[in-house]
């Protein structure tokens, strides 16, 4: 069986409420959110991506088509909240991985961001590593393989992965970045055109 350094798990599920049409299929840096994010963490080191969909489940999966290293996993309970996704995705990681790198469709990273994380994820041997900037954390997280037991256990109740990040023995790791890059979110139609205004800026590589 083949050995994994990292999988990713893409969250693409949600209904997109406030944006009010689909989040990963926004025109991004001359393709879709939703491509963009995949072939990030494809280039940042992972060797798979599992891109767990749900409400756009029909529209995104063109997408996700004969695409090499994209495992696709439809999540039923999508309505249920965004733990429902990432535990859709646990489920579909393959054996053998070391590391589980988690990014939204709607925070978009450039390739250099997750390489820089998960780099040192590794060099460092942590539980589980994130990007900060300016005393706050942002995304992707990463989680050591060994915690997937935790990252299938998460409740709505326990605020997900929170839970885990909580556990008094877990070896937490950050890393400073000089860039709000690993803080952007977007969720309404105002950050998504002041994401493409300031994005080529952001999204500068620092390594």
């Amino acid at each position: 069986m083949a050995d994994y350094n990292a999988v990713g798990i893409l969250l693409a599920a949600g209904e997109s409420s406030r944006m009010g049409r689909p989040k990963g299929l926004l025109p991004w840096r001359g393709t879709t959110l939703l491509e963009y994010q995949m072939n990030s963490l494809l280039q940042g080191g992972c060797d798979k991506v599992v891109v767990v969909t749900g409400k756009y489940d029909v529209e995104m999966a063109p997408l996700l088509k004969d695409r090499p290293g994209v495992i696709r996993a439809y999540n039923p309970k999508y309505l249920e909240g965004k733990t429902t996704s990432v535990k859709a995705g646990v489920w579909e990681l393959p054996d053998g991985i070391h590391s589980v790198v988690l990014l939204a469709v709607d925070q978009p990273r450039p390739a250099w961001v997750i390489e820089k994380v998960l780099r040192l994820h590794t060099d460092f041997g942590a539980d589980v590593t994130s990007p900060g900037y300016d005393g706050h954390g942002g995304h992707p997280l990463v989680f050591d393989a060994q915690l997937r037991p935790e990252l299938a256990a998460i409740t709505e109740e326990g605020e997900g992965v929170r839970e885990i990040f909580r556990k008094p023995d877990i070896d937490h790791h950050r890393v400073k970045f000089d860039s709000a890059i690993v803080r952007l979110d977007i969720n309404t139609p105002e950050a998504y055109e002041n994401a493409l205004a300031t994005y080529a800026e952001l999204a500068k590589s620092q390594l």
